[in-house]
């Protein structure tokens, strides 16, 4: 069944510059949309959006969605609106709520004012499995959740909370979306906050052990850059009532554990370096905030958005690490 048109919009995507937003951004630009970008560049990167700036269809604002003017300025003409700015991480939230609250929550507000002050008929936003929390139910369903486990966890709630009454009481159309540990090409493998994937290849690519919080034993449904660009748009362009104003899982609907995924990741590395075969993980703490095992069913996606992931972790790692391998190619050849 079709549920999306997709005839030319203009776009505003907020965090256009992050990982999950400039390969959205990409795919938008390429598909004939006008695209603005607002980012403040915290934990953006310029180099992503590189290319997209030689593009008439693509449009940077440096701004921030903590300041209300900003996000007005960002909403002027928009169709709809992507929202995925956020200040990430659970430990990072776990060691600096106050920001974590104001990014996530105060700015959250104000971008979805703007667009409702803006007339913007249809407001996507990210929001995170972290919001199932302690909930023990497995696989994760979207109508069953727990108490959240950190602050990162609440602001994300808070957001879905947010949007329903935004919907309900301004008619704003509101689909929120629940990404599952998101991993592809561009994902920043440097800091203390970076997500596993990248660390992993960063740390085996440079001849050194990753660390595993935990016994490996923990389960993630990683799910790959290709398969949450699908949905965004999905959820963008969807013209069947019944899927508005809800709130969707983004997975591939399979769980990997910790020590599963480190094995797959440096299978795929030693075909580049036989001397990375003698790398092996070490096991350290359990980290405050983490739920133990994460699995989504993406049945809602599939049967109210049509929503159908291309990519498996398997596939996904393949490209994601000859992503990282070329970068580091290239990062080389630039230094030499």
């Amino acid at each position: 069944m079709l549920f999306t048109i997709e005839m030319k919009k203009r776009i505003l995507v907020t965090g256009g510059a992050g990982f999950i937003g400039s390969n959205t951004c990409e795919n938008l630009v390429n598909d004939g949309h006008d695209v603005i970008c607002l980012d403040n560049f915290i934990t953006g990167r310029r180099s992503n959006i590189k290319n997209l700036l030689k593009s008439s269809s693509f449009h940077l604002i440096e701004g921030d969605i903590r300041n209300i003017d900003d996000c007005r300025k960002a909403v002027a003409n928009i169709d709809i609106v992507l929202h995925l700015a956020a200040l990430g991480s659970v430990p990072r939230s776990i060691a600096d709520p106050i920001t974590t609250n104001d990014i996530n929550i105060n700015g959250f507000l104000n971008m979805i004012v703007a667009a409702r002050d803006a007339g913007v008929m249809r407001f996507v936003y990210a929001s995170s499995s972290s919001t199932y929390g302690d909930s023990d139910s497995l696989p994760k369903v979207e109508d069953v959740i727990g108490r959240p486990l950190s602050p990162y966890a609440i602001t994300k709630y808070v957001g879905e909370i947010y949007a329903d009454i935004f919907a309900k009481t301004f008619g704003i159309e509101c689909i929120g979306l629940r990404y599952f540990n998101v991993f592809g090409p561009r994902q920043d493998s440097s800091g203390a906050y970076a997500a596993v994937i990248p660390k992993f290849v960063d740390s085996l690519l440079n001849y050194e052990s990753p660390v595993i919080n935990g016994d490996g034993t923990f389960t993630r449904d990683f799910t790959y850059i290709d398969n949450v660009i699908q949905i965004n748009k999905l959820a963008m362009f969807t013209t069947n009532k019944l899927a508005i104003n809800n709130v969707y899982n983004v997975a591939y609907g399979q769980s990997t554990s910790l020590s599963d995924l480190f094995f797959e990741i440096k299978s795929n590395l030693v075909e580049y370096d036989k001397k990375i075969i003698n790398i092996n993980c070490i096991y350290g703490q359990n980290r405050i905030g983490d739920i133990p095992h994460s699995h989504a069913s993406i049945d809602k996606a599939k049967n109210l958005l049509g929503y159908a992931p291309s990519h498996s972790l398997k596939e996904g790692l393949k490209q994601t690490v000859n992503w990282y391998l070329q970068s580091k190619i290239e990062s080389n050849n630039f230094l030499e």
